[in-house]
Order: C-alpha cells, then structure tokens, then sequence
C-alpha cells in the first residue's frame, strides 16, 4: 500500500472525477456520482493506510 499525505490523496481523487463537495473542521468531503470520501486533511501527515485502501478502492470504481 503506497504512503500518501492528505495532498496527495486529494490529487489523485480530483484527477478521478471527484469533486470537493463541503468540509467540516479538518474533514473535506469529496463526492463522485454516488461515492462519497471523507479525506481527513492535517498537512503533512501521512494517511492511515486503511483511509489509502478507501481511497483506491473508490477511484476505481
């Protein structure tokens, strides 16, 4: 599973077909059809590995 910061994972979701829907605290939602991804963006820090397998899940569906 490849390491990725909030920022990279942000890029990877708008180069998908994601779109930024709303955010709430450090929280940013982004939205696709009918997927939803709660990326929790604290700068800098790398993301739990589970919120990675999510994310890639979601960007090949």
């Amino acid at each position: 599973m490849p390491r990725l910061t909030a920022k990279e994972a942000e890029k990877l979701l708008l180069q998908n077909g994601f779109v930024f829907s709303r955010q709430k605290g450090s929280h940013r939602i982004y939205v696709k059809d009918k997927i939803r991804q709660v990326l929790p963006f604290h700068s800098g820090e790398i993301l739990h590995p589970k919120i990675v397998k999510e994310i890639m899940e979601n960007t090949l569906k």
